[in-house]
């Protein structure tokens, strides 16, 4: 597309130029949503997964972009330069070059992460704040800059401000689903880095050579304009402007932050799924910016527009809260279940989203001062910034999600009422008034009399909430069902749960195995750590094993204040020997100093978002720098959650760094272990020294070792059908493991057990 582009003497079509600008900045929108995912992954493999982490991404790249339009609006403000593409040009290829050295700055910050929290762990959080500002501070400094200059090339060529700031709206939602479906599953992360990259460097390459092509009456009108007073006559006053893009910034990420938890619960929290979210946000944006110059000349007040935004929030809300009741998760056509998502949510929250994203654009297209570009574009990215932190860190937690989104309908109401006549504003509050009403009337009870998520329970008795938390992090609800079973959901997600009256749960029995196991196989372990606390089932376990000190780190503080509600786990999180982190785990390994004798792990399913990072091969190798020479480390393998492909590949990535592995199938469950050990020799077939240790165990050592699945020589016949993960392939997020994941069935596990039992057919003809 780029090789179209000549190089002309003089414009011989000026609507044959006005597209090709119109592709660049459409393409210059790709690349910088696909750099926003890229920095997001990266982020999170260097300083660990968290709120805290996203928000602080999120703040550098909206704040970078805010001081970068507003330093060039003021650096144009008394300037009419003559070529405004060549400035595009440029900041284009600092973004380019930025990108390609990504993975030297993050490994930077993830050494002086662990440095400073070796140090002074109090001081990790300012660490991390300044590595992603000094990481991200040029790329997005450099993307906020493009606005006033797309300003002075759509005065130049003649193209409404507005429009071009949509295209550049619209190719970001191309490139949110373009990184997530296609390049990063095709390319990996450094591939897809290189081939965005190439994408700025082809934008800046063809705006810097498209700029010198100017006829003579082109010339004439440019020196014209350099002396002549603009002269404009905005609808809104310059003040009020301010004070409509900051809500409408503020009132767009709110909604994300609150839209965004109701549909991860209808969703399932994989990494398509956030793509296809955000790609219909930003579509919605980018539609809402190209009809604003139409509804402009149309007549349309930007106060009443606004306005029927909030009125469509309200109510919609209603049915964002059912999303979970009538979103199909599972289907044998992924693409069309995609499809599916896509225009269920396009259709629900477009025409609030594609209304409150006229807003800004309608404002930018009333102005002509380089200045007043910049600094509004730098209020609206300013605002976002807070409307995130607000409604993750406020408002989720005190009031939730559908009154949060309540909250911002009335914000944004608001808004347009300052806009508007006395007599208009009365008839708007009115109708607010009423639709408020119906927002309150069919609210579905999320969080207080329903849970998202328990639609998928079997119907066989009521369920009782026992408590819920929503945080930043993510909705956290403990059900009580069905003969006092328990359950815990993560974002509408059966996590795990226990058993209730009539005995133990057979699916989870394998849970306190996964402690029981590495434990026994240690011939003297003291130190231990358990990722991921779920129920705690595990880490009782582990604590029944009488090691010295125990560590137990979850990425959710909340999962803690829940333990209680889980007798199963004997108040392990209370004993004196026992210390809880907040934290990644991944993370938390890299910045301790601490040598553990057992590691056990059982993450959220490998598909979903952040979690290949537990099951890729660097995660393994860290693990293994972590271990004493005996060390032994247990990770879950959910058969039932993976197709037979992605099971041997978690098992052929486990084993590359330990070696000397086995496969463990609890008996009830039939759910599969994997067990390492750090030391080649150790016997881990019929050598158990933990059950010399006077322990109750409802599993003898005769039963465990009839568990035993498969050797390591086994194992190894078995891992050959998979592939190596890791963090650069990110093959259970963004790899067809995620894509698969949306077909499986109770058939999955079956699929599993077969080829399994066909290396092992083959192994005993050997």
């Amino acid at each position: 597309m780029f090789g179209e582009f000549k190089i002309d003497t003089q414009i011989r079509n000026p609507m044959e130029k006005a597209l090709k600008i119109k592709l660049l900045v459409l393409f210059s929108g790709l690349a910088a949503l696909s750099w926003e995912t890229i920095w997001q992954i990266k982020s999170s493999l260097a300083l660990g997964v968290s709120a805290w982490g996203t928000a602080i991404t999120l703040a550098a790249t909206m704040g970078g972009m805010c001081l970068g339009s507003i330093l060039m609006g003021e650096f144009l403000k008394h300037r009419n330069p003559k070529h405004p593409l060549r400035f595009y040009a440029v900041l284009e290829i600092i973004i380019g070059i930025c990108g390609l050295g990504l993975g030297f700055i993050f490994a930077m910050i993830e050494r002086l992460d662990s440095w400073a929290y070796a140090i002074e762990p109090e001081s990790a959080f300012l660490v991390h704040a300044l590595g992603i500002v000094v990481a991200l501070g040029l790329p997005t400094i450099s993307m906020g800059a493009t606005l006033p200059v797309l300003g002075l090339i759509g005065r130049q060529f003649q193209i409404s401000i507005a429009i071009l700031y949509g295209l550049n709206t619209l190719g970001a939602a191309a490139g949110v689903l373009l990184a997530a479906f296609l390049l990063i599953p095709s390319l990996t992360i450094s591939g897809t880095i290189l081939f965005i990259a190439c994408i700025n460097f082809l934008v800046g390459m063809a705006a810097w050579f498209m700029s010198p092509q100017e006829s003579l009456a082109l010339r004439e009108k440019h020196n014209a304009d350099s002396t002549a007073t603009v002269t404009f006559s905005p609808q809104v006053p310059l003040k009020a402007s301010y004070l409509i893009v900051f809500i409408t910034g503020f009132a767009t990420f709110l909604l994300e932050v609150s839209w965004f938890r109701s549909f991860t619960a209808a969703f399932k929290s994989t990494t398509e799924a956030f793509a296809i979210m955000l790609s219909c946000v930003l579509l919605a944006l980018g539609l809402g910016a190209q009809i604003a110059p139409a509804l402009k000349k149309g007549r349309v007040k930007l106060g009443h527009l606004i306005c029927c935004a909030g009125l469509a929030i309200l109510i919609i809300t209603p049915i964002v809260e059912r999303f979970d009741l009538f979103i199909q998760v599972g289907s044998e056509s992924p693409l069309q279940l995609y499809i599916q998502w896509f225009g269920i949510t396009l259709f629900v929250i477009g025409l609030p989203v594609l209304f409150l994203g006229s807003a800004l654009p309608w404002i930018l297209d009333d102005h002509s001062n380089t200045s007043n570009w910049g600094t509004l574009y730098g209020v609206n990215a300013c605002a976002a910034i807070f409307g995130a932190l607000i409604g993750g860190w406020v408002l989720l937690p005190t009031i939730g999600f559908a009154r949060t989104s309540w909250l911002t309908g009335i914000i944004i109401v608001l808004g347009g009422l300052y806009l508007m006549s006395r007599r208009k504003q009365l008839v708007f509050i009115a109708l607010t008034i009423s639709f408020l009403f119906l927002a309150i009337l069919f609210e579905s009870g999320v969080g207080r009399t329903r849970v998202q998520g328990t639609n998928l329970l079997p119907p066989s008795g009521p369920v009782e909430i026992i408590e819920v938390f929503e945080g930043p992090d993510a909705t956290l609800s403990v059900v009580e069902y069905n003969q006092k079973q328990r359950f815990l959901f993560i974002d509408g997600f059966i996590a795990t749960g226990q058993a209730g009256q009539k005995g133990k749960l057979g699916t989870l029995h394998y849970m306190p195995w996964m402690g029981h196991l590495p434990m026994l196989m240690h011939p003297n372990p003291k130190n231990a750590l358990v990722i991921c606390f779920g129920t705690g089932q595990t880490a009782n376990a582990v604590r029944n094993e009488q090691p010295e000190h125990m560590d137990i780190v979850d990425i959710n503080e909340n999962i803690f204040r829940l333990a209680h509600h889980f007798s199963a786990n004997q108040n392990v999180v209370e004993d004196p020997t026992v210390n809880t982190v907040a934290m990644d785990g991944r993370a938390f390994m890299r910045r301790t100093d601490q040598t553990y004798d057992v590691i056990t792990l059982e993450p959220m399913p490998p598909t979903f978002a952040g979690v290949n990072s537990l099951y890729s091969k660097e995660f393994y190798e860290l693990a293994h720098r972590k271990l004493g020479n005996d060390g032994m480390i247990a990770q879950w393998m959910p058969f039932h959650l993976v197709t037979p492909h992605y099971s041997a590949s978690i098992t052929k990535t486990f084993s590359e760094v330990f070696p000397n592995t086995i496969m463990w199938i609890d008996p009830p469950s039939q759910t599969g272990i994997l067990i390492g050990s750090k030391n080649p020799n150790a016997d881990l077939t019929t050598s158990f020294p933990g059950f010399l240790r006077d322990i109750q165990r409802d599993m003898s050592a005769d039963e465990v070792k009839d568990a035993i699945f498969m050797t390591p020589q086994q194992l190894s016949e078995y891992a050959a059908f998979g592939e190596i993960i890791t963090d650069n392939n990110q093959l259970l997020a963004y790899g067809k493991a995620a894509y698969l994941y949306r077909t499986i069935s109770n058939k999955t596990s079956d699929e599993n057990f077969e080829l399994m039992n066909k290396v092992l057919g083959q192994e005993a003809e050997k």
